[in-house]
């Protein structure tokens, strides 16, 4: 029958076939085009999958359907009304300029650090440490001065100078500690003089603090250089292996100044504790800051996913859990890593090791590589301490990304990707990092299918219209 009938096809009526042919195949191409940009899959598989496959018989075969899990309603609500913004943030556990990056650009000759990361951290500095009564005090004008310097040596010197105007400047031996000392040892020595000159002047402004709007932004700046001092002389013990040492210090730092959680403190005390592996103190920790009210960060998330990981890593198997299902508290620890994942994709590929680690940044991007480089930095050795853990990230991870809606167009747990995320991590990675990007999702085989119908189509109309009897002869053919 179609013998006959490509045998009485004429070069017009050929050609209206192609043209017709081309538009139709084109038509699906731009539908099933559209259907993945809105809804990440492919309609026609999802048809054939949801509607042929069950009369075909093939349900009995068909793999598990993966373990879906959604958010509380405040929470899917609150996600929603927050707009994905590029904000910057202090890196809680940033090193040390003098001890630590400098002696990694002494070994290797690469700057750990951008321009842009240390200019944000010089505006750090004089929002921290300076204020509009400085000029009363001799050394605090030099010191001012100091933190607007871009010259690691001028920044120095300008701190002896303030020492010698006066011995109890503060914020001159925290600026020796951060950048002249190069030891931990040595900037813990500083510290312990900045803590006892701070406590001092702390205590001058709280008595005077209501006298004047002038005295109250003097005794912000005290309280932001004292809260400073305190929490690197925690961060020294941890990294001097005096771990208690440490976290009582952080404790009594959150219990002394219980208004400045913007600072993060409890992320250096959740490090600390999964040092002691203390995980019924960290579980307290998470109970009390994974809320969805306050900016949720990558230490919180990934903690938490270890945490439910390390009840069922040691005895998972994918072989076995595919065979007899998920269990309860298998699915638990799964939900919690793909709502790590979600919140930060580049993560699971440095706690895998499948990339290079480089030294965190002094700022950070949430949600971006910056953070990502961060949080692995500290807690890679967290998660290869319990058994099984990574090998369960492993398994898991990947199953994300078919789950959550478009990328960067919705979200599920949490609000859209940030797609300037980039950009920013660009900035502030060093150039000899390679920055990872959003994994994209793999365009489905029947968009390349009509791909290919179309273009086929479209190529046989064209050969067609020009020469027309050759093609109905390769047509009847």
């Amino acid at each position: 029958t179609v013998t006959v009938f490509l045998s009485t096809l004429t070069p017009k009526f050929y050609f209206a076939l192609t043209v017709t042919s081309s538009f139709i195949s084109g038509l699906i191409f731009v539908f099933e085009w559209w259907h993945f940009r809105k809804y990440g899959t492919s309609f026609i598989e999802q048809v054939s999958v949801s509607h042929l496959r069950p009369l075909i018989g093939g349900a009995e075969n068909s793999p598990a359907a993966p373990v879906t899990f959604s958010a509380s309603s405040g929470e899917s609500e609150t996600g929603r009304q927050n707009l994905p913004e590029c904000k910057v943030w202090r890196n809680p556990l940033n090193l040390f300029r003098g001890a630590e990056y400098s002696r990694y650009m002494w070994v290797t000759g690469k700057e750990p650090l951008t321009y842009y990361d240390m200019n944000l951290s010089a505006q750090d500095h004089q929002n921290f440490f300076t204020c509009d009564t400085d000029a009363l005090r001799p050394s605090d004008t030099v010191m001012q001065k100091a933190w607007r310097e871009r010259n690691p040596q001028a920044r120095i010197k300008a701190a002896y100078q303030a020492l010698e105007l006066n011995n109890d400047c503060a914020t001159a031996y925290v600026l020796l500690a951060e950048e002249e000392a190069t030891t931990i040892v040595d900037a813990e020595k500083y510290f312990k003089q900045a803590l006892k000159a701070g406590e001092t002047i702390y205590r001058k402004s709280q008595n005077c603090h209501s006298q004047s709007p002038q005295h109250e932004a003097q005794l912000r700046r005290d309280t932001n250089v004292l809260v400073y001092v305190k929490r690197r002389l925690a961060m020294c013990a941890r990294k001097l292996g005096r771990i208690r040492e440490a976290v009582k210090m952080m404790r009594d730092l959150m219990k002394e100044f219980p208004l400045l959680s913007m600072l993060n403190i409890h992320e250096n005390l959740l490090e600390a504790l999964l040092e002691l592996q203390a995980y019924a103190d960290v579980q307290a920790v998470l109970a009390k800051y994974d809320d969805i009210s306050l900016p949720k960060s990558a230490a919180i998330c990934y903690t938490a996913a270890l945490l439910k990981a390390r009840a069922v890593s040691e005895r998972f198997s994918p072989e076995t859990a595919s065979k007899r299902g998920l269990s309860t508290a298998e699915i638990n620890a799964v939900e919690a890593i793909h709502r790590a994942v979600e919140f930060n994709p580049h993560v699971p590929k440095y706690l895998l090791e499948m990339k290079s680690l480089v030294l965190p940044p002094e700022h950070i991007l949430k949600r971006g590589d910056s953070e990502a480089v961060a949080y692995a930095f500290f807690h890679l050795q967290h998660w290869k301490r319990i058994e099984g853990a990574l090998n369960l990230l492993h398994c898991t991870w990947e199953g994300t990304f078919r789950m959550i809606p478009y990328p960067l167009e919705k979200g599920h747990l949490f609000y859209p990707y940030p797609s300037c995320t980039e950009t920013a991590d660009r900035e502030l990675l060093p150039t000899f990092h390679e920055v990872s990007v959003y994994p994209q999702k793999e365009l489905p085989f029947f968009i390349h299918f009509t791909a290919g119908l179309c273009s086929f189509s479209a190529m046989l109309a064209l050969l067609t219209h020009q020469f027309p009897e050759l093609m109905v002869v390769f047509g009847k053919a």
